[in-house]
């Protein structure tokens, strides 16, 4: 499938031109309005911790909102668009706000904001949406050196518009800032600093074909089809891990296909004339899901997502070899509720070539947990296992190790010193809510390396230089602990604190143990 990645003026066009129809919206017309769907969502921020052990940073998928009925749609919290909670989610185009249609369910003036009709029946509406997050973090040792402690002040700001123009066809743009200061910053990326991004531009056709819903989306877009793992956006970040490309999908009551075929953004630094498609970096593949059948297990509520990847990177760096990498992801991905236990399964095989070398890695990602009681708020105990394969980046052979493509980039540590590459980890995972609005998670997680002769790689996927060549399997220990409070769906404050004790595969080439602090204010509309 050949993608044509769109002009520079043409996406900054397509993003700022729904921004431009703002100051020409008419007042909203106060007609009686159409019934708008009903609408489910939780009261917890965005950024809070997931019921599932997936990470104690955000969950970046499931449970959104769709606008057609449940009897004819595939389930929302299973549609591979993202989390939505306290009706926000973290790609802004997937929440719903038609239920703003009827000006009586308007509570304050930013409510006016998430519908602007322009015509007497409100088929043809605006939505505008921002963000604002500030947030500070203190890491000692940075990079796990004996240094002065790093500390970083960081501002997001983010505006967007969505365009409907009827049922079938909307216009997406989204810009954002990223701000960066502090004491020891080291090397600064573009993702945590930059003037401004076009950091999504797209355009989408939607429509229905016998019994499914079919869309296709051309453009600059977020895409979280796949296990937290493997494919999010990256919240994290200041500026979202985003593709450009095309994205099509089909979906039936209980079955659905999702195409995609994207390259990479490079980001600069100065502007949005800066910022460009990468040739060098191609993903592309195929995402379905089934819905299983409730009987099963006693009564169930589980989804079955199998996925068909590619990717292409002709820059990839193994050991001291940077060359032409093409991988492919063949994988299964489970996911739902039995009863009061939550599991986020993944087994996935990858192949391909490395510079003439067969890949031959696993990747087995396991998270579960139990609720203690049946109210939404109970606590829940679990743990998560995970194996990612290694070895052979600094040998001849086959190549070994496993690759997370763009997975979260927090989910080992908020220190970002792992990832599912070479690394045995198992967790113990404890949630609960103390109080109404305050959500508290616990997890005590040991890892390993998979393979002594291989390094240990952080969560850029570059090694820690000199681990491959030290005896030791033990990684580290850390011991990681996140508060959210949930001011309003709107605002929320989080807290995070970790302490990474090194083991022997670190130690041993000169590592220090670390820890790290960060708080934070999400403010959004």
């Amino acid at each position: 499938m050949k993608v044509t990645t769109m002009p520079t003026r043409t996406r900054l066009a397509l993003a700022t031109a729904p921004l431009a129809l703002i100051a020409a919206a008419p007042a909203p017309a106060e007609t009686p309005p159409a019934p708008a769907p009903a609408t489910t969502v939780d009261a917890a921020p965005a950024d809070a911790a997931p019921a599932t052990p997936q990470a104690l940073g955000p969950k970046e998928r499931g449970n959104q909102t769709i606008a057609s009925p449940v009897q004819e749609a595939y389930p929302a919290e299973a549609v591979g668009d993202g989390n939505t909670a306290g009706g926000y989610n973290q790609s802004r185009w997937a929440e719903d706000w038609t239920r703003y249609r009827d000006p009586a369910k308007r509570n304050d003036p930013l409510d006016r904001l998430k519908f602007i009709p322009f015509d007497a029946n409100g088929n043809v509406y605006l939505t505008l949406s921002g963000e604002l997050r500030f947030r500070v973090n203190q890491t000692t040792n940075p990079n796990l050196r004996d240094a002065e402690a790093q500390r970083q002040d960081i501002t997001r700001i983010v505006g967007g518009a969505d365009l409907h123009l009827g049922n079938h066809v909307r216009l997406f743009g989204e810009l954002a800032h990223a701000g960066l200061a502090g004491r020891n910053l080291g090397t600064i990326t573009p993702q945590m600093r930059n003037d401004l991004v076009v950091q999504q531009s797209f355009v989408d056709v939607t429509g229905k074909i016998a019994e499914a819903d079919v869309g296709v989306r051309y453009g600059r877009q977020t895409f979280a089809d796949g296990p937290n793992l493997m494919v999010v956006p990256r919240d994290n970040n200041t500026i979202f891990f985003v593709y450009n490309g095309t994205r099509a999908w089909a979906r039936a009551k209980s079955v659905r296909v999702d195409l995609f075929d994207f390259r990479t953004t490079r980001l600069g630094v100065g502007g949005t004339g800066d910022d460009i498609s990468e040739r060098g970096r191609r993903f592309s593949g195929i995402s379905g899901g089934i819905v299983l059948p409730k009987t099963l297990f006693g009564g169930s509520k589980l989804f079955l997502d199998p996925f068909l990847w590619r990717l292409r990177n002709d820059n990839a760096t193994w050991g001291r070899t940077t060359v032409r990498e093409e991988r492919f992801f063949y994988g299964l991905h489970t996911l739902g509720d039995v009863g009061p236990v939550n599991l986020d399964w993944t087994v996935n095989y990858q192949g391909g070539n490395y510079n003439g070398r067969s890949i031959d890695a696993w990747l087995v990602l396991l998270a579960q947990n139990y609720r203690i009681g049946k109210s939404k708020g109970a606590p829940r105990v679990g743990f998560h296992f995970d194996y990612a394969s290694g070895g052979g980046a600094y040998g001849t052979g086959k190549l070994r190790n496993a690759l997370a493509p763009f997975g979260n980039n927090i989910y080992y540590s908020y220190q970002l010193y792992a990832t599912p590459t070479n690394l045995i980890a198992f967790a113990p995972t404890f949630t609960f809510t103390p109080l109404a609005k305050l959500r508290v998670s616990a997890e005590y997680q040991l890892s390993w390396r998979d393979t002594v002769t291989d390094a240990v790689y952080r969560a850029n996927g570059t090694a820690f230089a000199g681990t491959q060549l030290v005896a030791g399997r033990k990684i580290a220990d850390t011991a990681r602990l996140q508060a959210v409070y949930t001011v309003s769906p709107r605002v929320s404050l989080t807290g995070r604190y970790e302490h990474l004790m090194a083991g022997p595969a670190l130690t041993n080439a000169g590592y220090k143990s670390s820890d790290f602090l960060a708080g934070w204010l999400s403010l959004r509309f």
